[in-house]
């Protein structure tokens, strides 16, 4: 009886879930002109690629998936290993006073981001970095390490000291144990950890829409936003059709790598 009722709550927290995407896809097909809020639940006609081109060919998104594809993978990229070399440090090199310098590094993010975007604006202003792929992948890069350090510093937690002591003892520098015997060992929770910042860079729309203007630059989530300001209302269908392209990659993301995501969740399971 209580396997019956579980397998019913959970169905029916299914189909909840799934219902924003019934809707999203039922509405991204329709013509902009047969479009109406009051059937927004029935499916009337099938229009999604001629709306998906005419998104791409409005908003300019083709440019701006190229650049958020490049700070997609550059920026994490970046953040696990630099964020894997400070949990090194901490943990396995014993760097004194290991924990407050975990905290300086961390701390960055107990302030929320919109505090930063007027000083980051101004400075991105004067030192000519605003409006350019460079900043994007600077500030994106920035944003990102202090959780990958927090990641990597618990992941090394749970590898024991003498993997170290046992590798210098064999005459390893602290490099060749980073490289060879660390993050070999912690590709699970390298990986996780690039899913989630990579998600997060491709879905940002604030700090694209401060720090970038033109569509070369400018992430494609604020694109798409751009042209819902724009061309929204008689043509909903099609900025619901380029929410629906903008959304596919992380799916796929997932999807593909989702063994490796749900090892590297279990921290110190390598």
């Amino acid at each position: 009886m209580s396997r019956i009722i579980r397998t019913t709550v959970l169905a029916v927290l299914g189909v909840l879930w799934l219902l924003p995407v019934y809707l999203l896809l039922v509405n991204a097909a329709k013509a902009p002109e047969t479009f109406t809020s009051k059937e927004s639940w029935l499916p009337t006609d099938f229009s999604l690629f001629a709306n998906i081109a005419e998104a791409v060919r409005l908003s300019g998104l083709a440019e701006s998936a190229a650049s958020t594809l490049l700070y997609a993978v550059v920026s994490p990229a970046i953040a696990v290993v630099v964020g894997a070399a400070a949990g090194f440090a901490i943990v396995a090199l014993r760097l004194r006073h290991g924990f407050a310098w975990f905290v300086a590094i961390f701390g960055g993010t107990v302030f929320p981001l919109q505090m930063i975007l007027l000083p980051l604006f101004d400075a991105y202003s004067r030192v000519g970095l605003f409006d350019s792929r460079l900043g994007m992948v600077v500030v994106y890069t920035a944003i990102s390490i202090p959780f990958s350090a927090f990641v990597m510093r618990n992941f090394f937690t749970g590898i024991a000291h003498s993997v170290f002591e046992a590798a210098v003892l064999d005459g390893a520098t602290a490099w060749r144990i980073f490289a060879r015997v660390y993050l070999p060992m912690a590709s699970s929770a390298l990986v996780a950890v690039f899913i989630l910042q990579a998600t997060f860079i491709w879905n940002d729309f604030l700090l694209g829409l401060v720090l970038s203007q033109s569509d070369t630059v400018r992430p494609i989530v604020t694109s798409l936003a751009g042209m819902q300001s724009t061309y929204g209302g008689a043509q909903m269908s099609t900025v619901l059709a380029g929410g629906l392209l903008v959304s596919l990659p992380t799916v796929v993301l997932f999807l593909f790598t989702q063994k490796f995501f749900a090892r590297g969740l279990a921290l110190g399971q390598y």
